[in-house]
């Protein structure tokens, strides 16, 4: 699959070849091709994504087996053709280069792809481990890559990927490689600027058993003024390695990429006939892939509707359906409607043969006199489902004929809040380009009191922040050592560096707890940390991308930056991080003011405390405002659970909750964030905070002195941002808590958001330093070997 932002994602069989995510505002895609300028430096993609740059001209025209996207940057025009060959397991990527400028132009084009080989659920259930088994290879003679799964059973399938890059006229075979994601990104860097995108970087030329697998192949052209260069990116798939390289001989023939792009033109159209669709319909129905692929609030259940589902999948089981596929409902109210039926159930067998498996229920909502319209849509029903498994190799699809009078007010809930698309009969099939369809808007609610003023003047600070002082640190390695006797880790981080790996500090209580990195990434759970995580657990050592942020902005002179070093790092600014039994501790100066972040949790109860202190080292009056923002996840680690996500603002406390109903296990919870009760402005929707194609490392909504809007409710992209204004005097010290937890009800949220407004904070982190002390203390030894002293008496087992 190919999206309009040049963003793709493969699949082979049974098996994910390419790492996705259902990202609907970044994206979450895993393969891509970028380009570079050797003169300039500068870099960029292929498409929209994954760089972000804007482009001169961006267009992308997705017709059925052809896929073609158009780039334009100064002089230089890009065309990416994307197609699958019809005979063979290959996807061909090929672009042109067209040099419109007046001097010849030195551009090399990098491929990336992320690797899987293997079922994506346990992928995305947990990605570390399922890395540790592809192996790649890099193949001298056929100048390609090679990676195959290593089975762990005799029964497994293999599964071998090949890639290879081509250059129809002048190839002189030179080419750079990369199979190792940390290589190619650098550790606390993004594909967005990725080490091996810098100016003058090269591909280090690994391969092997790698711990985070990619394909990546560099070529290097030269466009002469008014002429066009062409690369080809070929990839195959097949079940054994002698096979995956006979079909990369292919791709060194004369004219196979015009074969592939006339032979995949050519099946779309021998498919649509088979199926009885037209040109028309085809397009239709690849439109409408896109809401299943990713929630559309447009296509979905009214909000209200959406917040009434509750037990998840195994409340559709009762009918027989899993839940486990995207799901069309489709309301018919009389027999004159039933040729939309078969209009929805013709889309059905196209999704199908492309290897996208949609279930469709038909709900008869008829009253009194309903039988004939129900005994024609089991009629059909029975003839599709019957259609649908005749398919050789066809993914499991089925069609389900319902009445609304014989639900359960629990099903009828449930089919609206989990299908993907909800359409009427009465109102025909939507067209996805009309964009007539807007669904219900989400609720705006609005914050007490207003925003502090901003001035317009903006001058540097006359005073800088002092530097942080070093505390002396026993078996410093450069980067960190242990102080406090032993009791607590310092690291630096300066410059951009980073710690080799991320080092994180696991902090907990009984039922609740985060991991925190020296950068600022991990994540927070409740209860178990792999069934009801609050904000999501990537498992990315190499990005460590937060998903929980306290934002800082100058709004005198726009500074954006964050507590932590991610997502957004101040160059000049020197981080110092003390990671301590239950505590951790972040701080560092920029913008003439100084920044202490101390996060922790209270001994019993399921909040994460992060107590925020800022200090106006300039000469002169700052106004900055403080974002507390969070991803929510509410759900086991690997599952989609943002369509079922509904958040709101509590009017008692001002508090944002969150929470997901549609989980058979932990739906009556409710997770929660508040900024201290000075919050001023809030939103629920990350595409709002975000921006299209956004990321946390520059959030749209941060961009300006605007507000956040108020927008919450059931059907977004959820997220929570609350977010508050100072003033700061020279020399003065705020403190501000932002508060992350989960509760059994509305209620006892409420009853934690008040608690920890006005407790002692001192006093809650010296119990909790008390208990650790007991524990850790208890047994403490001696020996001659001081390292073993420090690692038996506190870490070991502490961790």
């Amino acid at each position: 699959m190919v999206n309009a932002a040049g963003s793709g994602y493969s699949r082979w069989r049974d098996s994910a070849v390419t790492r996705w995510r259902e990202d609907p505002v970044g994206d979450g895609w895993g393969s891509y091709l970028l380009l570079r300028d050797e003169e300039s430096g500068a870099a960029w993609s292929a498409g929209l994504q994954p760089c972000g740059i804007e482009a001169d001209a961006c267009t992308a025209t997705l017709s059925d087996g052809h896929v073609s996207i158009t780039h334009r940057r100064g002089t230089l025009t890009g065309v990416l053709d994307v197609a699958v060959a019809a005979d063979h397991d290959v996807e061909l990527r090929r672009i042109t280069l067209t040099n419109h400028g007046e001097g010849p132009r030195e551009i090399t084009l990098t491929s990336y792809a992320e690797l899987v080989l293997g079922p994506a659920a346990a992928d995305a259930a947990h990605p570390a481990f399922s890395k540790m088994f592809v192996q790649t290879e890099w193949v001298e003679q056929d100048r390609g890559l090679l990676a195959t799964r290593r089975r762990r059973a005799p029964d497994e399938a293999e599964v071998w990927a090949a890639h290879v890059a081509v250059v129809e006229v002048d190839d002189d075979g030179a080419c750079e490689f990369e199979t190792d994601r940390m290589r190619f990104l650098g550790r606390g860097r993004t594909l967005r600027h990725a080490q091996a995108m810098q100016a003058g970087a090269a591909l280090s030329n690994s391969s092997g058993c790698v711990l985070d697998p990619v394909f990546s192949l560099r070529r290097r052209v030269r466009v002469a003024p008014g002429a066009s260069v062409r690369v080809a990116f070929w990839t195959a798939l097949a079940d054994s390695r002698a096979a995956v390289l006979a079909l990369v001989q292919t791709p060194r023939a004369d004219g196979a990429c015009a074969q592939v792009f006339a032979g995949s033109v050519a099946h779309a159209i021998a498919e649509q006939a088979r199926l009885g669709i037209n040109a028309v319909q085809a397009g239709r129905f690849g439109a409408l892939a896109g809401a299943l692929l990713y929630a559309d609030r447009s296509m979905r259940a009214p909000a209200g509707m959406l917040e009434r589902g509750r037990g998840g999948a195994p409340v559709l089981w009762s009918c027989g359906i899993s839940g486990d596929r995207p799901i069309v409902l489709l309301r018919i109210g009389a027999e004159s409607d039933l040729a939309r039926v078969h209009e929805v159930l013709l889309a059905q067998r196209y999704w199908q043969s492309k290897r996208l498996g949609v279930d469709v229920v038909l709900l008869n909502t008829a009253g009194s006199g309903g039988d004939p319209l129900q005994a024609a849509l089991n009629e059909r029903a029975q003839a599709q489902n019957a259609c649908l498994k005749a398919e050789p190799d066809a993914v499991p699809v089925a069609v389900f004929a319902l009445r609304d009078s014989t639900l359960s007010d629990a099903l009828r809930a449930g089919l609206a809040t989990a299908a993907r698309i909800v359409l009427d009969a009465a109102d025909g099939l939507p067209d996805p380009a009309s964009g007539d369809r807007d669904g219900d808007p989400a609720a705006s609610v609005p914050m007490p009191g207003d925003p502090s003023p901003t001035s317009q003047a903006a001058a540097n600070d006359a005073v800088s922040a002092p530097s942080i002082t070093q505390t002396p640190r026993e078996f410093d390695n450069g980067t960190g050592g242990f102080i406090e006797s032993g009791r607590a880790y310092a690291i630096t981080l300066d410059g951009d560096r980073c710690t080799p790996a991320p080092w994180v500090n696991v902090i907990a209580n009984p039922g609740f707890g985060f991991l925190v990195s020296a950068e600022g990434g991990g994540y927070t759970w409740s209860l178990n940390s792999q069934q009801n995580p609050l904000t999501p657990w990537p498992n990315d050592p190499v990005s460590d991308t937060p998903h929980e942020v306290l934002y800082l902005r100058d709004e005198d002179s726009g500074e954006l930056w964050s507590a932590t070093a991610l997502p957004i790092r101040v160059p000049a600014a020197t981080y110092s991080v003390q990671h301590g039994k239950g505590w951790s501790r972040f701080t560092h100066a920029a913008h003439g003011i100084e920044v202490a972040l101390l996060q922790f949790v209270p001994p019993a109860d399921p909040v994460k405390l992060s107590r925020l202190c800022l200090r106006n080292r300039s000469a002169r009056t700052r106004h900055v405002s403080i974002t507390g923002y969070v991803e929510w996840a509410l759900g086991a680690n690997g599952s989609v659970t943002a369509p079922f996500v509904a958040t709101s603002r509590d009017a008692e406390t001002g508090a944002l909750f969150a929470r997901n109903a549609w989980r058979a296990e932990f739906g009556e919870r409710v997770a929660f964030i508040d900024l201290g009760g000075r919050q001023r402005s809030c939103t629920g929707d990350r595409l709002e905070f975000l921006g299209h194609h956004g990321a946390v490392d520059r959030p749209v909504a941060l961009t300006g002195n605007i507000p956040l809007s108020g927008r919450i409710g059931a059907g977004l992209d959820p997220c929570a941002a609350l977010q508050t204004s100072i003033a700061l005097a020279p020399n003065e010290q705020i403190e501000i808590v932002f508060m992350l937890g989960d509760a059994a009800s509305r209620a006892e949220a409420q009853a934690l958001v008040g608690k920890y407004r006005t407790a002692d904070l001192d006093a809650v982190l010296h119990d909790m330093r008390a208990q650790w002390d007991a524990v850790l203390d208890t047994v403490q030894v001696r020996t001659p070997d001081r390292a073993m002293d420090i690692l038996l008496n506190d870490w070991l087992l502490y961790q």
